[in-house]
């Protein structure tokens, strides 16, 4: 599976992708849409909803099962992706890229230099396994 380098990942297994506003793009990682299996439904949080790091502020669910998503770092939701309601699958086959679930501003962008980069979170990966 390939991680982008540009990422930084929660141990929860949800990306972050640091914009050149100082938003930041949250999705759901390769490893976690494949634990999950196809998705059938995806819940995105409210806009101008504020929450806490590791606030559960999303919902996915799948065949197999339903899973909380977690803010990566605090701050308040700006923006969500239109096309998961009718297109829940995106999330797996473009988790990267067209999958994306929110956009937050961080109340401090700093935060996100506390989240594993693609080496630590695949090695991460592996001791889960």
């Amino acid at each position: 599976m390939e991680i982008p380098g540009d990422l930084k990942f929660a141990p929860s297994h949800e990306w972050v992708r640091v914009e050149d506003d100082g938003t930041l793009t949250v999705g759901i990682s390769g490893h976690a849409q494949e634990q999950l299996g196809d998705l059938v439904f995806v819940e995105t949080p409210e806009i101008d909803l504020v929450c806490d790091a590791e606030e559960g502020i999303a919902v996915v669910e799948s065949v197999k099962a339903a899973s909380d998503i977690y803010a990566p770092v605090a701050g308040k939701v700006v923006d969500t992706n239109p096309e998961l309601a009718d297109n829940p699958e995106l999330v797996n086959s473009d988790p990267y890229g067209a999958g994306w679930l929110f956009k937050l501003q961080p109340e401090e962008v700093a935060d996100v230099d506390n989240l594993m980069d693609p080496d630590s979170y695949a090695a991460y990966i592996e001791s889960e396994e």
